[in-house]
């Protein structure tokens, strides 16, 4: 017998669907910041745009088989302390390197 519309039983299910989309919005929100910053600590030091910032995180993430969400907690973290495991350091150098200027800008010319 299905329940009916209004059977407490029915409503209990979707309250509980509710809130484990919320949390997972929840989680995406805070993930979301996470890799923002971390673009924003490639901008920076890496002297590249946004979107080569998004390239080298998700290169990083590939190359060293580590999510892209823990990637970009490992560069806060560098950022805070100035530690970074050597393989993600290793890659995070070599990714800048492919997208990164070939000088500094407004840097003379040689």
């Amino acid at each position: 017998m299905t329940p009916a519309p209004n059977d407490p039983s029915d409503e209990t299910g979707r309250i509980f669907e509710l809130q484990e989309e919320v949390e997972q919005l929840k989680e995406a929100v805070v993930s979301h910041a996470v890799v923002d910053q971390a673009i924003g600590m490639m901008v920076a030091l890496g002297r590249v745009t946004p979107d080569q910032g998004w390239a080298v995180l998700k290169e990083v993430s590939q190359h060293t088989n580590i999510k892209l969400r823990n990637v970009a907690e490992l560069i806060l973290i560098w950022g805070r302390n100035g530690e970074l495991p050597s393989d993600v350091r290793v890659e995070l150098e070599a990714a800048l390197d492919r997208h990164g200027p070939a000088q500094i800008p407004e840097a003379p010319q040689e």
